[in-house]
């Protein structure tokens, strides 16, 4: 039976033709050892490609390379402040990392600005997707919500180009604005899962009173009354104090039949996490980056290191658990999508966080991105990171 398991490759270069050299020199030996095993290797057939942003002017450039050096593959992508592969990360460094895979043809179709999704009398049933997106998209959370009811399962994952000269999204194209990304059909067998960067500092609170992005009360309190109580402040605190703590407090918001409350200090896979805007000192409101509504469950809560090392090390064994129970098959190679306010500095040392991920799936091909946003069911996250092993036979 021919190896269907995935290849990958990474380098950091000034010259990205040179990265892109490498890159190909590491793929072409990783082929070549498959093609001599028994069986011999599939043809590649899905390709990605992340981009560190010192490479994002050169997107069309590289891509063509692709494309011409590999033809019958289909790519897509981003850019980024930085990429990562298995147990490496490359942060403010011109680096690449590149993915393929030997899937059916049949099993994924692209989708793009140019590339419309498949009517239903296509025969292509999507069950999940992977999306490519920015942030500057108008209701980019709609066009999510849209694509996520268009796919059997509901389950969509990927995030929002980082970069900082030029956001930009692969899909055998390069593309500003909109969505873009690969559909797969049920044949593709996947684990995904959430992990969360940020913990409660207070209690989980009923939202009361709310309008569009204001926050009036919680539990029947002034929302200001409550966050300065979880924050152990009084009314009387200057006003720049007020300001410099807030800016460094979230929300984590999440609807009333959320898991949010199954494990005490700990937010649920659903939930949320939002900025706090502004405040309204003399009418206690306050403004957060997101609708907030009446009946939804919230907690204040900063970002925690020790929380994020141990939900990653959390989702990484319920993966592993799920793969060792032999019910979903092997794993042939991951994506991991983390938030760019995380990596390496946030887990401690460099490279902390993919190796966290390495030490519980041990050295599986894996290709990813540090985003301005996370994607995961029909929502954009924040800082997290999402976690998906492609499984099969």
């Amino acid at each position: 039976m021919p190896d269907t398991s995935f290849v990958h490759a990474h380098a950091a270069h000034g010259d990205w033709q040179l990265a892109l050299a490498e890159c190909q020199q590491q793929l072409d030996a990783q082929l070549a050892a498959r093609q001599s095993a028994p069986g011999g290797a599939a043809p590649l057939t899905l390709g990605w490609c992340y981009l560190n942003d010192y490479y994002a002017p050169d997107a069309e450039a590289i891509l063509a390379a692709l494309q011409a050096y590999w033809p019958l593959v289909a790519w897509v992508g981003t850019a980024g402040v930085g990429v990562c592969a298995s147990g490496i990360e490359y942060f403010d460094e011109p680096a690449m990392v590149l993915m393929a895979a030997a899937l059916p043809p049949t099993s994924f179709r692209l989708f793009s600005g140019l590339q419309p999704l498949p009517s239903a009398t296509s025969g292509f049933t999507p069950h999940t997707a992977l999306v490519h997106a920015e942030g500057s998209t108008p209701d980019v959370q709609d066009l999510l919500q849209e694509l996520s009811a268009r796919t059997a399962t509901g389950y969509l994952f990927g995030g929002l180009s980082s970069a900082r000269n030029r956001t930009l999204h692969m899909a055998n194209g390069v593309f500003s604005g909109g969505l873009s990304g690969v559909l797969f059909g049920p044949e593709i067998g996947l684990i995904s899962r959430v992990t969360q960067g940020c913990k409660p500092i207070g209690p989980m609170r009923t939202v009361t009173r709310a309008a569009h992005n204001l926050l009036f009360e919680l539990d029947g309190e002034p929302a200001l009354d409550c966050v300065l109580q979880d924050l152990g402040l009084g009314r009387d605190v200057p006003e720049d104090t007020l300001a410099s703590v807030l800016s460094a407090t979230l929300v984590g918001l999440s609807k009333g039949d959320d898991d949010a409350l199954s494990v005490p200090g700990r937010f649920g896979t659903e939930t949320l996490v939002r900025h706090v805007l502004g405040v309204d000192a003399q009418h206690g409101v306050l403004a957060l980056a997101d609708v907030v509504e009446d009946g939804m469950r919230l907690a204040f809560c900063t970002r925690n290191p020790a929380a994020a090392r141990a939900d990653l090390m959390r989702v990484a064994t319920e993966i592993r658990s799920e793969l060792e129970s032999g019910h979903s098959g092997r794993a042939l190679g991951a994506l991991y999508i983390s938030c760019s306010g995380r990596g390496g500095p946030h887990f401690g040392a460099p490279h902390a966080e993919l190796q966290m991920v390495r030490n519980a799936l041990g050295d599986l091909p894996l290709a990813g991105f540090f985003a301005g946003g996370e994607i995961a069911r029909d929502s954009l996250y924040g800082y997290t990171g999402v976690l998906t092993v492609f499984t099969g036979q």
